[in-house]
């Protein structure tokens, strides 16, 4: 029988699992880590949140709290754990709190009183997609949520006296080309500025195949509401697995050193695919025969017809969008790589390197846009690009909302 993460592998154009035997090498020490230490996972409801939790659980840790927006994929998290791995002996519980709020702040202040605080933070926490660089209100939702959120976050871990604060970063934040991973590149220059009194490591990694929201996910809806499947047929992405994508998180946090990034090696097993050529192996795994349709609307109208002969109608097209990036990388070409340590993750090596008087003024500059309850797109590109000199923003004046 095929399991869940065989037949993603299939469809991503893979045969086996990308970490499995740098983890079978070192796994009696991460056991052993995890089983005697107090974890909490922000943002542990989403994907690659919920796959760090199951990783954790599955070692049987002494404390594992999860903290996320989302009551719904939190009841999800909860019933999936239970109904895979059972229960352990230490202490799981949720909590469907903002981590950038008051109340947040007061349960880590409670937790720290309870038991010390925690020994491990992994924050997951993020606004990821291009579409949302669209309007000056989801900008600022995102430089709060991926920049000042973390900062705050990873204070909280410093003054706890946590061991290690972990966060995922993106691809994307090598030679930026949107505005979600320029503020990813963003968030790592706070990051390394307050590496100074907090250990952090962080990854780097590919597509995480069918996540939440994301255009696979969406094959999923809709082939339920007997929709047709739409992709853009030049953009070509890497894809790991949820379970690879909680793997990777798991072995930077436990095993990163100050500041190293980690990420997948690109091998003959990592291959760039098309979104389109995903979209077709889909179909064919649902036993569908895919049809190129000319226009969104023959697509639309042909759903019926073609799914009654076991075929199914497919819109590809040229993508046009803003900050769609066409190729992925994971380091630039002046960061320092050790390549030698695993079979299966690089790791980039960073020194403390930062500008704090230029921090200090993407802070105030914000700071300001809040108070007077006035700003724009076009200011806070502006902001982004005094940021980071080299900032190449692709800008198309088209937007996902305008794709089906």
């Amino acid at each position: 029988m095929t399991s869940h993460n065989d037949s993603v592998l299939s469809m991503v154009g893979r045969t086996k699992p990308l970490f499995d035997n740098d983890i079978a090498r070192i796994e009696d020490s991460i056991s052993e880590i995890v089983h005697g230490s107090k974890f909490l996972v922000i943002g542990g409801a989403g994907t690659i949140g919920s796959a760090i939790c199951r990783e954790l659980f599955a070692r049987d840790p002494k404390v594992l709290h999860v903290v996320d927006i989302s009551e719904n994929n939190m009841v999800e998290l909860v019933r999936d754990i239970r109904s895979s791995k059972g229960y352990g002996t230490g202490e799981f519980a949720t909590f469907a709190i903002d981590c950038g709020s008051d109340i947040f702040k007061a349960f880590i202040d409670e937790q720290t009183k309870r038991f010390g605080g925690y020994d491990y933070i992994f924050n997951t926490s993020a606004l990821k997609h291009v579409r949302s660089e669209k309007d000056p209100y989801t900008l600022m939702r995102m430089i709060d949520t991926n920049i000042f959120n973390t900062d705050l976050t990873m204070m909280m871990a410093s003054d706890m006296g946590a061991k290690k604060y972990f966060c995922v970063s993106t691809d994307k934040a090598a030679n930026p080309v949107n505005m979600m991973g320029a503020s990813k590149r963003i968030m790592e220059m706070f990051l390394n500025r307050r590496s100074e009194t907090m250990p952090v490591s962080t990854a780097r990694f590919a597509n995480v195949a069918f996540s939440d929201g994301s255009l696979l996910y969406g094959f999923n809806r809709r082939i339920e509401k007997n929709q047709p499947l739409s992709a853009p047929c030049d953009v070509r992405r890497y894809f790991v697995t949820p379970k690879e994508s909680g793997q990777l998180c798991l072995m930077s946090c436990l095993t990163g050193e100050n500041r190293d990034i980690y990420f997948p090696k690109l091998d003959e097993e990592l291959n760039l695919v098309t979104f389109s050529s995903i979209a077709e192996k889909y179909l064919e795994n649902l036993g569908y025969e895919p049809v190129q349709c000319a226009t969104e609307q023959e697509a639309r109208d042909r759903v019926s017809e073609l799914k009654a002969i076991h075929k199914y109608p497919v819109y590809f097209f040229t993508s046009d969008t803003t900050g769609e990036k066409d190729f992925e990388e994971f380091y630039t070409e002046n960061e320092i790589l050790d390549m030698d340590r695993f079979e299966s993750i690089g790791v980039i090596k960073n020194n403390a390197d930062y500008d704090s008087d230029k921090l200090d003024m993407f802070e105030k500059t914000i700071d300001s846009f809040k108070t007077s309850g006035i700003w724009s797109r076009g200011e806070i590109i502006d902001l982004f690009n005094e940021m980071i000199p080299d900032f190449n923003h692709k800008e198309t004046g088209k937007f996902l909302d305008s794709r089906m």
